[in-house]
């Protein structure tokens, strides 16, 4: 008799165990999100004072390893536009000190590579910034309410971080990789593939292959919703990665 309360008990505390996140109200899949608070990025930037330093219409990406509480623990930023110098110093600036609404995955925090692409115009004669959670071309010139996939570290996803080859190079190089996935909507990578890789022959396309071999995602997000997608998700190799 011991034995049947035992078990009862252990599976009891097991099942309490497995529930609390659903309890709490927690969703299956978040993705990491801006937020609406005073350290949100959207929240943080100077319009006006990039329209008095002469920035006109502008981009800026960036990337951030973000932790399971919100904080962004490292950002990198690349691909500007033209004549985007001030609004990449306004981004990198402001990135420092941001938090973000943490991601979730199957009901837990998790973290998470976090991308978005800050776009600045002024529009009768006002500043105007808008942040997009992605950095896939199609979607951007859409102005979609999409947020792309968002790549997990530990748990059951295999994703550690991004590992630059190992080559000798007599100038430190960096290599950007435009990675073409697939991605369920539970986040599962259906499809992974090399678009561009620049420069190329210096392995960074196969890096990137490595890296997120055995990955899981944070699904996209669609107009509110988890959704599959067909996307490109630019993976940056600095001197430091």
């Amino acid at each position: 008799m011991r034995r049947a309360v035992s078990f009862f008990t252990v599976l009891l505390l097991c099942l309490g165990a497995a529930t609390p996140a659903r309890a709490q109200g927690r969703p299956q899949f978040r993705p990491a999100v801006l937020g609406t608070g005073p350290d949100s990025l959207i929240n943080r930037i100077d319009g006006a004072a990039l329209m008095k330093a002469g920035q006109q219409d502008g981009a800026i990406m960036f990337c951030s390893l973000t932790a399971k509480d919100g904080r962004l623990v490292e950002s990198r930023t690349y691909r500007p536009m033209p004549d985007s110098d001030a609004l990449e110093k306004e981004v990198r600036r402001c990135l420092e000190d941001t938090k973000v609404t943490p991601a979730i995955y199957n009901y837990q925090p998790v973290e998470v590579l976090f991308y978005g692409t800050v776009v600045f115009r002024i529009v009768n004669a006002k500043p105007r910034v808008r942040i997009y959670l992605h950095q896939d071309p199609v979607e951007l010139k859409k102005e979609s309410d999409f947020v792309g996939p968002q790549p997990i570290f530990g748990g059951d996803s295999r994703f550690m971080g991004l590992h630059a080859p190992q080559e000798e190079h007599v100038v430190p190089v960096t290599g950007i990789v435009d990675l073409g996935l697939k991605v369920d909507a539970k986040g599962n990578p259906t499809e992974m593939r090399i678009i561009k890789e620049d420069p190329p022959l210096l392995g960074f396309g196969a890096a990137a292959l490595e890296d997120f071999a055995g990955a899981k995602f944070v699904p996209a997000f669609r107009d509110g919703d988890p959704a599959e997608c067909d996307t490109v998700l630019p993976v940056v190799y600095g001197t430091d990665s």
